[in-house]
Protein backbone atom coordinates (compact mmCIF):
# COMPACT_ATOMS: atom_id res chain seq x y z
CA UNK A 1 0.00 0.00 0.00
CA UNK A 2 2.18 3.19 -0.99
CA UNK A 3 2.41 5.80 1.85
CA UNK A 4 0.90 9.16 2.57
CA UNK A 5 3.28 12.36 1.76
CA UNK A 6 3.04 12.69 5.53
CA UNK A 7 4.47 9.34 6.13
CA UNK A 8 6.80 9.71 3.42
CA UNK A 9 8.10 12.80 5.26
CA UNK A 10 8.33 10.62 8.57
CA UNK A 11 10.11 8.11 7.51
CA UNK A 12 12.52 10.17 5.83
CA UNK A 13 13.13 12.56 8.62
CA UNK A 14 13.67 8.68 10.82
CA UNK A 15 16.09 7.80 8.57
CA UNK A 16 17.91 11.21 8.39
CA UNK A 17 17.94 10.79 12.30
CA UNK A 18 19.75 7.53 12.06
CA UNK A 19 23.06 9.21 10.87
CA UNK A 20 23.37 12.00 13.39
CA UNK A 21 22.00 11.60 17.13
CA UNK A 22 19.67 14.26 18.27
CA UNK A 23 18.26 15.21 14.58
CA UNK A 24 14.92 13.84 15.39
CA UNK A 25 13.99 15.89 18.59
CA UNK A 26 10.93 13.94 19.10
CA UNK A 27 8.69 11.22 17.62
CA UNK A 28 5.55 10.11 18.80
CA UNK A 29 3.71 8.41 15.73
CA UNK A 30 3.50 4.99 14.28
CA UNK A 31 5.50 2.50 16.41
CA UNK A 32 5.56 0.54 13.42
CA UNK A 33 7.22 3.07 11.34
CA UNK A 34 9.91 3.67 13.49
CA UNK A 35 10.29 0.10 13.85
CA UNK A 36 10.98 -0.58 10.08
CA UNK A 37 13.34 2.27 10.13
CA UNK A 38 15.31 0.89 12.64
CA UNK A 39 15.28 -2.65 11.01
CA UNK A 40 17.09 -1.75 8.25
CA UNK A 41 21.19 0.00 7.98
CA UNK A 42 20.69 3.80 7.37
CA UNK A 43 20.03 5.32 3.98
CA UNK A 44 23.02 7.12 2.21
CA UNK A 45 22.38 10.62 2.45
CA UNK A 46 22.47 11.24 -1.48
CA UNK A 47 19.32 8.48 -1.42
CA UNK A 48 17.48 10.94 0.85
CA UNK A 49 18.26 13.87 -1.08
CA UNK A 50 16.60 12.51 -4.01
CA UNK A 51 13.91 11.28 -1.93
CA UNK A 52 13.00 14.23 -0.47
CA UNK A 53 13.31 15.99 -3.91
CA UNK A 54 10.58 13.70 -5.60
CA UNK A 55 8.31 14.42 -2.47
CA UNK A 56 8.95 18.01 -2.32
CA UNK A 57 7.77 18.17 -6.39
CA UNK A 58 4.82 16.55 -5.47
CA UNK A 59 3.62 18.93 -2.64
CA UNK A 60 1.63 22.14 -2.31
CA UNK A 61 3.04 24.96 -1.18
CA UNK A 62 2.69 24.68 2.83
CA UNK A 63 3.76 23.39 6.17
CA UNK A 64 4.46 20.08 5.28
CA UNK A 65 6.28 21.22 2.02
CA UNK A 66 8.37 24.00 4.36
CA UNK A 67 9.42 21.06 6.70
CA UNK A 68 10.59 18.95 3.65
CA UNK A 69 12.68 21.84 2.75
CA UNK A 70 14.54 21.41 5.69
CA UNK A 71 14.86 17.73 5.38
CA UNK A 72 16.66 18.09 2.12
CA UNK A 73 18.86 20.72 3.02
CA UNK A 74 20.60 18.88 5.84
CA UNK A 75 20.71 15.62 3.92
CA UNK A 76 22.43 17.53 1.15
CA UNK A 77 25.07 18.43 4.21
CA UNK A 78 25.59 14.67 4.93
CA UNK A 79 25.33 13.90 1.44
CA UNK A 80 28.30 16.63 0.89
CA UNK A 81 26.76 19.46 -0.76
CA UNK A 82 28.86 22.28 -0.91
CA UNK A 83 27.23 25.74 0.14
CA UNK A 84 27.28 28.42 2.25
CA UNK A 85 26.72 28.36 5.95
CA UNK A 86 24.21 31.00 5.46
CA UNK A 87 22.60 29.08 2.68
CA UNK A 88 22.34 25.86 5.18
CA UNK A 89 20.84 27.86 7.89
CA UNK A 90 18.10 29.98 5.02
CA UNK A 91 16.84 26.41 3.92
CA UNK A 92 16.91 24.49 6.72
CA UNK A 93 14.80 27.62 8.92
CA UNK A 94 13.12 29.74 6.13
CA UNK A 95 15.22 32.58 7.46
CA UNK A 96 18.90 34.06 6.35
CA UNK A 97 21.49 35.45 8.71
CA UNK A 98 23.10 38.14 8.07
CA UNK A 99 25.80 39.75 10.12
CA UNK A 100 24.71 42.61 12.44
CA UNK A 101 26.78 46.15 12.88
CA UNK A 102 27.82 46.07 15.93
CA UNK A 103 26.14 49.90 16.44
CA UNK A 104 23.16 47.69 17.15
CA UNK A 105 25.66 46.65 20.28
CA UNK A 106 26.64 49.70 21.33
CA UNK A 107 23.51 50.83 22.11
CA UNK A 108 22.23 47.75 23.81
CA UNK A 109 25.92 48.05 26.29
CA UNK A 110 25.07 51.85 26.59
CA UNK A 111 21.95 50.99 27.70
CA UNK A 112 23.21 48.41 30.51
CA UNK A 113 25.34 50.97 31.46
CA UNK A 114 22.37 52.88 32.80
CA UNK A 115 20.53 49.98 34.65
CA UNK A 116 23.91 48.06 36.22
CA UNK A 117 25.99 51.23 37.50
CA UNK A 118 29.16 50.23 39.05
CA UNK A 119 33.04 50.19 38.79
CA UNK A 120 34.76 48.07 36.39
CA UNK A 121 33.88 47.35 32.96
CA UNK A 122 30.24 46.32 31.68
CA UNK A 123 31.14 42.98 31.46
CA UNK A 124 32.28 42.40 34.64
CA UNK A 125 29.48 44.50 35.93
CA UNK A 126 26.88 41.99 34.56
CA UNK A 127 28.96 39.17 35.96
CA UNK A 128 28.58 40.63 39.51
CA UNK A 129 25.57 41.49 38.99
CA UNK A 130 24.00 37.31 37.44
CA UNK A 131 26.67 35.83 40.52
CA UNK A 132 24.41 38.51 42.87
CA UNK A 133 21.03 36.10 42.52
CA UNK A 134 22.55 32.86 41.46
CA UNK A 135 20.34 29.96 43.05
CA UNK A 136 22.57 27.46 45.10
CA UNK A 137 23.31 24.46 42.89
CA UNK A 138 21.95 22.00 45.16
CA UNK A 139 18.76 24.54 45.47
CA UNK A 140 18.19 24.32 42.05
CA UNK A 141 15.94 21.61 41.29
CA UNK A 142 13.80 22.29 44.18
CA UNK A 143 13.14 25.56 43.09
CA UNK A 144 13.19 24.85 39.23
CA UNK A 145 10.10 22.49 40.50
CA UNK A 146 8.23 25.17 42.17
CA UNK A 147 8.70 27.47 39.65
CA UNK A 148 7.66 24.59 37.08
CA UNK A 149 4.29 24.00 38.66
CA UNK A 150 3.38 27.70 39.26
CA UNK A 151 3.85 28.28 35.88
CA UNK A 152 1.93 25.07 34.70
CA UNK A 153 -1.14 26.70 36.91
CA UNK A 154 -0.35 30.50 35.45
CA UNK A 155 -0.43 28.87 31.46
CA UNK A 156 -3.92 27.02 32.47
CA UNK A 157 -4.83 30.92 32.79
CA UNK A 158 -3.72 31.92 29.44
CA UNK A 159 -4.54 28.35 27.03
CA UNK A 160 -6.21 25.28 27.90
CA UNK A 161 -3.94 22.46 28.78
CA UNK A 162 -5.13 18.68 27.87
CA UNK A 163 -6.04 16.45 30.57
CA UNK A 164 -3.40 14.07 31.43
CA UNK A 165 -0.37 16.34 30.42
CA UNK A 166 2.83 16.81 32.61
CA UNK A 167 6.76 17.14 32.93
CA UNK A 168 9.59 15.54 34.24
CA UNK A 169 12.07 17.30 35.48
CA UNK A 170 15.98 15.87 35.52
CA UNK A 171 19.55 17.42 36.06
CA UNK A 172 22.66 16.55 33.63
CA UNK A 173 25.68 17.63 33.27
CA UNK A 174 28.39 17.98 30.64
CA UNK A 175 25.80 18.65 27.80
CA UNK A 176 26.23 21.01 24.78
CA UNK A 177 23.35 22.92 25.78
CA UNK A 178 21.77 24.54 28.48
CA UNK A 179 18.08 22.64 28.90
CA UNK A 180 16.37 20.54 26.40
CA UNK A 181 12.24 19.44 26.31
CA UNK A 182 12.11 16.06 25.18
CA UNK A 183 8.91 15.46 23.97
CA UNK A 184 7.86 11.76 24.77
CA UNK A 185 4.25 12.17 23.14
CA UNK A 186 1.42 11.20 25.00
CA UNK A 187 1.21 14.61 26.36
CA UNK A 188 4.13 14.30 28.13
CA UNK A 189 8.07 15.67 28.44
CA UNK A 190 10.89 15.09 30.04
CA UNK A 191 12.87 18.01 30.85
CA UNK A 192 16.51 18.13 31.31
CA UNK A 193 18.93 21.15 33.14
CA UNK A 194 22.24 21.32 32.79
CA UNK A 195 23.92 22.32 35.56
CA UNK A 196 27.59 22.52 34.80
CA UNK A 197 26.96 26.33 34.44
CA UNK A 198 25.56 29.02 37.52
CA UNK A 199 22.03 30.04 37.46
CA UNK A 200 21.24 33.27 38.48
CA UNK A 201 17.83 33.54 39.47
CA UNK A 202 15.89 35.41 36.66
CA UNK A 203 17.53 32.71 34.65
CA UNK A 204 16.03 30.33 35.69
CA UNK A 205 12.64 31.50 35.83
CA UNK A 206 13.13 31.98 31.83
CA UNK A 207 14.66 28.61 31.72
CA UNK A 208 11.65 27.07 33.24
CA UNK A 209 9.15 28.40 31.25
CA UNK A 210 11.09 28.29 28.61
CA UNK A 211 11.27 24.80 27.93
CA UNK A 212 7.49 24.29 29.63
CA UNK A 213 5.14 26.50 30.91
CA UNK A 214 3.71 28.16 28.54
CA UNK A 215 6.86 27.30 26.08
CA UNK A 216 8.21 23.97 24.31
CA UNK A 217 6.13 21.31 26.44
CA UNK A 218 2.69 23.36 26.30
CA UNK A 219 3.18 23.68 22.55
CA UNK A 220 3.74 20.25 21.98
CA UNK A 221 1.04 19.03 23.96
CA UNK A 222 -1.76 21.60 22.81
CA UNK A 223 -0.40 20.37 19.28
CA UNK A 224 -0.74 16.96 19.60
CA UNK A 225 -4.01 17.22 21.29
CA UNK A 226 -5.74 19.42 18.75
CA UNK A 227 -3.95 18.41 15.86
CA UNK A 228 -3.17 15.30 16.07
CA UNK A 229 -5.43 13.69 18.40
CA UNK A 230 -8.49 16.40 17.48
CA UNK A 231 -11.51 15.66 15.91
CA UNK A 232 -10.92 16.06 12.06
CA UNK A 233 -7.20 16.75 12.18
CA UNK A 234 -5.19 13.97 12.76
CA UNK A 235 -1.72 15.66 11.19
CA UNK A 236 0.58 13.00 11.18
CA UNK A 237 3.28 15.53 10.51
CA UNK A 238 2.94 16.78 14.06
CA UNK A 239 4.35 13.93 15.35
CA UNK A 240 7.75 14.28 14.43
CA UNK A 241 10.03 17.19 15.80
CA UNK A 242 12.79 17.37 13.11
CA UNK A 243 15.04 20.18 14.65
CA UNK A 244 17.13 21.09 11.13
CA UNK A 245 13.51 22.85 10.25
CA UNK A 246 11.16 25.69 10.08
CA UNK A 247 9.40 24.14 12.88
CA UNK A 248 12.13 24.86 14.81
CA UNK A 249 12.01 28.45 14.46
CA UNK A 250 8.41 28.56 15.10
CA UNK A 251 8.69 26.80 18.69
CA UNK A 252 11.93 28.66 19.88
CA UNK A 253 10.16 31.80 19.01
CA UNK A 254 7.36 30.61 21.12
CA UNK A 255 9.82 29.60 23.95
CA UNK A 256 11.67 32.59 23.75
CA UNK A 257 8.47 34.64 24.20
CA UNK A 258 6.60 32.68 26.61
CA UNK A 259 8.76 34.20 29.86
CA UNK A 260 7.15 37.11 29.31
CA UNK A 261 4.00 36.14 29.04
CA UNK A 262 3.98 35.10 32.66
CA UNK A 263 6.43 37.65 34.32
CA UNK A 264 5.52 40.81 33.07
CA UNK A 265 2.11 41.56 35.18
CA UNK A 266 1.14 41.33 37.96
CA UNK A 267 1.65 37.35 37.72
CA UNK A 268 5.04 38.18 38.33
CA UNK A 269 5.46 38.41 41.83
CA UNK A 270 4.64 34.75 42.46
CA UNK A 271 7.92 33.58 40.64
CA UNK A 272 9.77 36.24 42.63
CA UNK A 273 8.85 34.47 45.68
CA UNK A 274 9.63 31.19 45.08
CA UNK A 275 13.36 32.79 44.34
CA UNK A 276 12.94 34.48 47.74
CA UNK A 277 11.60 31.38 49.79
CA UNK A 278 15.27 29.45 48.85
CA UNK A 279 16.97 32.66 50.32
CA UNK A 280 17.95 34.74 47.11
CA UNK A 281 17.17 38.27 46.38
CA UNK A 282 15.34 39.31 43.41
CA UNK A 283 14.37 42.67 41.70
CA UNK A 284 11.98 40.97 39.19
CA UNK A 285 11.47 44.57 37.59
CA UNK A 286 15.10 45.40 37.51
CA UNK A 287 16.01 41.66 36.26
CA UNK A 288 13.63 42.33 33.41
CA UNK A 289 14.63 45.51 32.12
CA UNK A 290 18.19 44.07 31.88
CA UNK A 291 17.07 41.08 29.93
CA UNK A 292 15.29 43.30 27.70
CA UNK A 293 18.29 45.66 27.31
CA UNK A 294 19.79 42.49 26.58
CA UNK A 295 18.39 40.63 24.15
CA UNK A 296 20.13 42.99 20.76
CA UNK A 297 23.10 41.30 21.85
CA UNK A 298 21.53 37.54 21.04
CA UNK A 299 22.23 39.01 17.56
CA UNK A 300 25.75 38.96 18.69
CA UNK A 301 25.53 35.13 18.78
CA UNK A 302 24.64 34.93 15.36
CA UNK A 303 27.61 36.86 13.92
CA UNK A 304 29.88 34.58 15.97
CA UNK A 305 28.49 31.76 14.03
CA UNK A 306 28.84 33.31 10.70
CA UNK A 307 32.14 34.17 11.90
CA UNK A 308 33.17 30.41 12.67
CA UNK A 309 31.48 29.01 9.73
CA UNK A 310 31.98 31.09 6.88
CA UNK A 311 34.37 33.85 7.97
CA UNK A 312 36.79 30.45 9.36
CA UNK A 313 37.55 32.94 12.02
CA UNK A 314 39.73 30.87 15.06
CA UNK A 315 37.85 29.74 18.14
CA UNK A 316 39.90 32.26 19.97
CA UNK A 317 38.69 35.03 18.08
CA UNK A 318 35.25 33.90 17.88
CA UNK A 319 35.09 33.26 21.95
CA UNK A 320 36.58 37.04 22.60
CA UNK A 321 33.70 38.38 20.29
CA UNK A 322 31.29 36.49 22.26
CA UNK A 323 32.93 37.80 25.46
CA UNK A 324 33.10 41.58 24.10
CA UNK A 325 29.25 42.08 22.38
CA UNK A 326 27.57 39.10 23.99
CA UNK A 327 29.15 40.25 27.46
CA UNK A 328 29.37 36.75 28.31
CA UNK A 329 31.92 34.97 30.48
CA UNK A 330 34.57 32.80 29.50
CA UNK A 331 33.08 30.04 30.65
CA UNK A 332 29.59 30.67 28.91
CA UNK A 333 31.66 31.64 25.75
CA UNK A 334 33.44 28.18 25.51
CA UNK A 335 29.89 26.94 25.64
CA UNK A 336 29.05 28.46 22.49
CA UNK A 337 31.63 27.29 20.92
CA UNK A 338 30.35 24.33 21.45
CA UNK A 339 27.18 24.28 20.80
CA UNK A 340 28.20 26.39 17.41
CA UNK A 341 30.26 23.10 16.77
CA UNK A 342 27.87 20.68 17.48
CA UNK A 343 26.31 18.29 14.48
CA UNK A 344 22.51 18.69 15.75
CA UNK A 345 23.30 22.76 16.99
CA UNK A 346 25.80 24.31 14.61
CA UNK A 347 22.83 26.60 12.49
CA UNK A 348 20.30 26.23 15.27
CA UNK A 349 21.98 30.08 17.35
CA UNK A 350 19.38 31.93 15.00
CA UNK A 351 16.37 30.27 15.64
CA UNK A 352 16.56 32.00 18.97
CA UNK A 353 16.76 35.83 18.00
CA UNK A 354 14.50 35.32 14.65
CA UNK A 355 12.40 33.49 16.24
CA UNK A 356 12.05 35.91 19.23
CA UNK A 357 11.12 38.38 17.09
CA UNK A 358 9.03 37.17 14.56
CA UNK A 359 6.53 35.85 17.08
CA UNK A 360 6.74 38.62 19.33
CA UNK A 361 5.97 40.68 16.33
CA UNK A 362 3.29 38.35 15.09
CA UNK A 363 1.75 38.79 19.11
CA UNK A 364 2.00 42.13 19.35
CA UNK A 365 0.61 41.94 23.09
CA UNK A 366 -2.79 39.90 22.23
CA UNK A 367 -2.54 36.77 24.17
CA UNK A 368 -5.48 35.25 21.34
CA UNK A 369 -2.63 35.46 18.83
CA UNK A 370 -0.03 33.58 21.36
CA UNK A 371 -2.91 30.77 21.95
CA UNK A 372 -2.98 30.58 17.83
CA UNK A 373 0.96 30.06 17.71
CA UNK A 374 0.65 26.89 20.43
CA UNK A 375 -2.25 25.24 19.03
CA UNK A 376 -2.57 26.12 14.95
CA UNK A 377 0.12 25.35 12.67
CA UNK A 378 1.40 28.42 11.94
CA UNK A 379 4.54 28.50 9.25
CA UNK A 380 7.51 31.21 8.93
CA UNK A 381 6.13 32.49 6.40
CA UNK A 382 3.30 33.78 8.14
CA UNK A 383 5.35 35.36 10.48
CA UNK A 384 7.66 36.69 7.82
CA UNK A 385 4.17 38.12 6.50
CA UNK A 386 2.79 39.11 9.62
CA UNK A 387 5.80 41.63 10.60
CA UNK A 388 6.27 43.41 6.71
CA UNK A 389 2.25 44.03 7.42
CA UNK A 390 3.22 45.89 10.33
CA UNK A 391 6.18 48.12 8.32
Amino acid sequence: MSQSAAERYLRLGLQLGRHVEGIVDAYYGPPELAAAVDAKPPVDPQALVAEAEALLGELEDGWLRDQVVGLRTYAGVLAGESGSYADEVEGCYGVRPTHTDEAVFVAAHERLEELLPADGTLAERHERWEASSRVPAGQIERVLAAVIEEARASTGRLVEQPDGEGVDLEIVRDKPWWASCVYLGALRSRVSVNVDLPLAAIELLVLAMHETYPGHHAERCCKEHLLVRGRGRGLLEETLVLVPSPQSLVAEGIATLAPSMLLEGDGGADFAAIVHDAGVELDLDHALAVRRALEPCRWAEVNAALMLHEERASEAETKAYLERWGLMTPDWAAHMIRFFSSPTSRTYIVTYPAGRELCRSYVAGEPERFRRLLNDQLRVRDLLEAQTDEL
